[in-house]
């Protein structure tokens, strides 16, 4: 038990040095390029951290984190190539190696914001229609301050540097399906890992609407 609870808070303190490094990091113009490059490193690490965090693990999770992994390829491979569900735009090269145009670590997060924002969503509520939907308001609330900062983190960049409505409806629809998949399972991750997971990456990017 003790164990556990040194591998929870330590998680809790790496992941705020990611979040806080990297904010002074790329504030840095000497280092700011190294930093970006590193953002795939940062989000894979702490996709890691909240798998290891895990109550009781199972082979039921595989399945579970696969459907917001393979249902955000999908949907990012039809936005990228075909313009459909989120626009027209495409990826940069600071979240690293591509397939059909889209970064693997993106799938990586949308799994990641999927389990982060279920468990902060039951926090609240039991339904899973409920969760499901504030769950994905949860994501498509972070979309829209990611959005200011992707095409200067060289992220990704819509056409015409214009980000469409239908970017941020289909969000909330992607997000939303994958919820109901991903929570089907009712995987035992840990809350407070999740929390601090989402709320440091929505200071993260806060940040840089000022700076």
């Amino acid at each position: 038990m003790a164990d556990k609870k040194f591998i929870k808070y330590f998680s809790v303190f790496i992941i705020w040095l990611f979040s806080i490094s990297g904010m002074t990091g790329i504030l840095s113009p000497e280092f700011s390029d190294w930093f970006l490059s590193m953002s795939p490193i940062n989000l894979l690490l702490t996709f890691i951290i909240i798998l290891v965090n895990i109550e009781d693990f199972k082979w039921h999770i595989v399945i579970a984190v696969a459907i917001p992994f393979l249902l955000g390829f999908i949907a990012e491979a039809l936005g990228v190539n075909y313009g459909l569900i989120f626009g027209n735009y495409s990826y940069g090269e600071n979240l690293g190696q591509k397939v059909f145009g889209v970064p693997i670590i993106i799938c990586v997060n949308w799994a990641l914001l999927t389990m982060s924002t279920a468990d902060i969503a039951r926090l609240f509520f039991k339904n899973i229609i409920v969760t499901s939907l504030i769950g994905a308001l949860l994501m498509t609330g972070l979309d829209l301050v990611i959005e200011v900062s992707a095409p200067r983190f060289d992220f990704w960049e819509f056409e015409n540097g214009f980000v469409p409505l239908q970017n941020y409806i289909g969000w909330l629809c992607t997000a939303f399906i994958a919820h109901l998949g991903y929570q089907y399972f009712k995987i035992n991750t840990s809350k407070l890992i999740s929390i601090h997971v989402f709320v440091s990456i929505v200071v993260f990017f806060t940040v840089f609407l000022f700076f």
